[in-house]
């Protein structure tokens, strides 16, 4: 058998890496990114390893050799290293992990323990002489302001005149311990396999989303709902800005078929004045490159797009690929739609739901054709000014599909962002976060008790790397039995755990006028659905009378653009109380001191007291540590250590936002 130089050391249990590297890890443009691995070798000497971390190849940049990230040994496991890398900018990065022989580590190691051992001079004089000469190599090489230091311990290390410790004293000194750490002698130098690191734009982690109709926007008159338009629901974002939010997200605004529209709260019959839902795409009047007539126009759409981006936001816009009935699909491309062997084109179904206005579309037939339509769809849209699509059902769609397409865009336009609405099982979710969809919907919804909500945020955690969560409180399909019965603390409460615990979170439109009416008992559904219907709301009267939520969600959104620890999902963890109807958790940020610690009730009724007990390592404290938080909620500043008593009452605060400081802010300081 022939020896392998290149695997003279182990390197194993590389991370992060999607699939034994067949995808890429996921990270945005200036998130501190852990890379580690079990670096091991034969025998005693010591180890070193680093990561190099490749950029993405650009014309206008000169190449040369990539920057060594050292790495350090780091967990209660031994043999693991750790490196934090951050890009810069986005696209196709590559880490390699290196493992290589530390000669100096091991002299400096072996001298040490002699010398402690009480071995003098002539006993060390080989390892003076070969301390010498690895300073020698190294002052070769190093920054020139470096190489006096360097080889005055090469002198002194000969110096056969100096007592033992005088002779050392300069090699072992802190100061060129730190230079040799920046310019170590690397012999054996083994590497792993080359693995991906897609980087997108910031937005692709973290972000404040709503969901509105434009349609609903139009105005009453004489008791009448009238249809908006891009004019009028672009008078409705400036309140979205002023509640901080940063993306706006429209479901489908193309034409709406006729043949089989369903009626108010989805009933089999509708009447002349029913809308019919907005993703029953297509009708005589265009497909899914038109915009609703009733909408406006392209250049509507386009002026709705750029003002969103003078109010500092963006817009989102749902691409559905599905077509209803009458959509110009049907009669021009039949093959891309399943027929029954009674001749009839299959709608679509979940049973118990029925879509009778809508055909699923066939991906087998005419992959080549439907594939190139999909994507000019999707580049038109672009040109248009959108560049985030939430993507209705993926799941129903195949993978290799969405692998072609998502890459395919962002070959050419890498800040393009794509959000799964994917209800569905675990498997399918992680591939399709994993084959290239930068976020997804999640379980968060139907997360209510504690022990689910921390195992499912742990669960997203150890996934961070190649999936990213986007927690709705509530969309036009779900209307969760707790905000059906919980009330207005309720509301309060989701909108804190969704914003908290996930750097990107949304609501649909109404959940800040606390609309919990269901369709019927047991239903999901909204009464009264907006999806099938014009459904205009009294946002200011609310807002004077006091029966809105829109302060808090945007004192909520505030906080999170104030504390770069609320940006990230990697830092996410929980911390015991000693009761099960409170939740204690916090987020730190890598790249600062930030951190926030929050302790949220999950009961909208009665007031919940109880002690926490908090990991204060995790926040860059000491154990026996006193610090203060401040609560970004309520203003006030309380005096906190490991364990704290906590009371929340829902109806007055159910949660603490407390932002860390670690020394003692100046004013008054309660100890409660």
């Amino acid at each position: 058998m022939n020896g392998r130089a290149d695997l003279r050391l182990g390197i194993t249990d590389v991370a992060p890496v999607v699939s034994c590297g067949s995808f890429s890890t996921r990270a945005v443009v200036g998130e501190h990114v852990p890379i580690t691995a079990t670096v091991f070798r034969e025998g005693h000497d010591a180890v070193g390893a680093n990561v190099v971390f490749t950029p993405p190849a650009e014309p206008d940049r000169r190449a040369g050799r990539p920057p060594l990230v050292r790495m350090v040994e780091f967990g209660p496991e031994p043999d693991r290293w750790l490196a934090t890398v951050v890009p810069d900018r986005e696209g196709l990065w590559t880490f390699q992990v290196e493992a290589w022989d530390d000669p100096l580590r091991t002299w400096h190691h072996d001298v040490e323990v002699k010398v402690e051992a009480g071995q003098g001079a002539d006993e060390l004089a080989n390892d003076l002489e070969s301390g010498a000469r690895l300073f020698d190599e190294v002052a070769e090489a190093a920054p020139r302001e470096h190489r006096a230091a360097l080889t005055a311990a090469a002198v002194a290390l000969r110096d056969t005149s100096l007592e033992l410790i005088a002779r050392l004293t300069p090699a072992l000194s802190p100061a060129l311990q730190r230079v040799l750490q920046d310019n170590p002698v690397r012999r054996l130098v083994t590497r792993s396999p080359r693995y991906e690191v897609w980087v997108d734009r910031p937005r692709a982690l973290y972000g404040s989303w709503y969901e509105f109709f434009p349609r609903s926007e139009g105005p009453v008159v004489g008791g009448t709902r009238t249809h908006g338009t891009f004019a009028q629901a672009a008078e409705r974002l400036p309140a979205i800005a002023e509640m901080a939010f940063d993306v706006v997200y429209l479901p489908p605004i193309h034409p709406i078929g006729t043949v089989n529209r369903k009626g108010k709260n989805n009933t089999l019959v509708a009447h002349d004045d029913d809308t019919g839902s907005p993703w029953a795409i297509g009708s005589e009047e265009g497909g899914h490159d038109a915009v609703h007539p009733q909408l406006g126009t392209l250049e509507d759409f386009r002026a709705f797009v750029d003002r969103t981006r003078e109010l500092g936001m963006e817009v989102a816009l749902d691409l559905a690929l599905q077509a209803a009935p009458d959509h110009p699909w049907v009669t021009s491309h039949p093959e891309w739609f399943t027929t029954k062997p009674d001749g009839t084109i299959a709608y679509a179904e979940n049973p118990p739901k029925k879509y009778q206005d809508i055909y699923p579309l066939n991906f087998d037939n005419d992959p080549d054709g439907l594939y190139t339509e999909v994507l000019r769809v999707v580049r038109h849209w672009m040109d248009a000014g959108v560049r985030i699509f939430r993507v209705d059902n993926p799941h129903t769609k195949p993978l290799n599909f969405w692998h072609w397409l998502i890459w395919e865009i962002k070959k050419a336009d890498p800040d393009v962002l794509f959000l799964a609405e994917a209800f569905t099982r675990p498997a399918m979710m992680h591939q399709l976060a994993r084959i290239g969809f930068t976020q997804s919907y999640t379980y968060f919804t139907w997360r209510t008790q504690r022990a689910e909500l921390e195992e499912y945020g742990q669960q997203l955690v150890e996934s961070a790397h190649y999936m990213r969560p986007n927690f709705f409180v509530n969309t036009p399909d779900i209307l969760h039995e707790s905000l059906q019965l919980g009330g207005p603390p309720m509301f309060k409460i989701r909108a804190v755990l969704a914003s908290m615990l996930s750097p990107t979170w949304g609501v649909y439109s109404g959940f800040e006028l606390f609309e919990h009416v269901a369709v019927r008992p047991g239903s999901e559904e909204y009464l009264d659905t907006e999806k099938f219907q014009l459904r205009p709301r009294d946002w200011a009267g609310a807002e004077a009378a006091g029966r809105s939520l829109a302060p808090y969600l945007r004192r909520l959104n505030e906080v999170r653009r104030a504390h770069p620890a609320l940006q990230q999902l990697r830092t996410l963890r929980f911390h015991p109380v000693d009761n099960p109807r409170l939740l204690c958790f916090s987020k730190t940020d890598p790249g600062s001191d930030d951190a926030v610690l929050v302790v949220v009730s999950l009961d909208s009724t009665n007031t919940q007291i109880g002690t926490t007990s908090v990991d204060l390592p995790a926040l860059g404290l000491d154990w026996s540590d006193r610090f203060a938080v401040t609560d970004e909620i309520t203003g006030a500043t309380y005096d906190w250590g490991q364990f704290n008593y906590v009371e929340l009452d829902p109806h007055r605060e159910p949660a603490h936002v407390f932002t860390v400081h670690r020394a003692l802010p100046p004013g008054p300081i309660s100890l409660a």
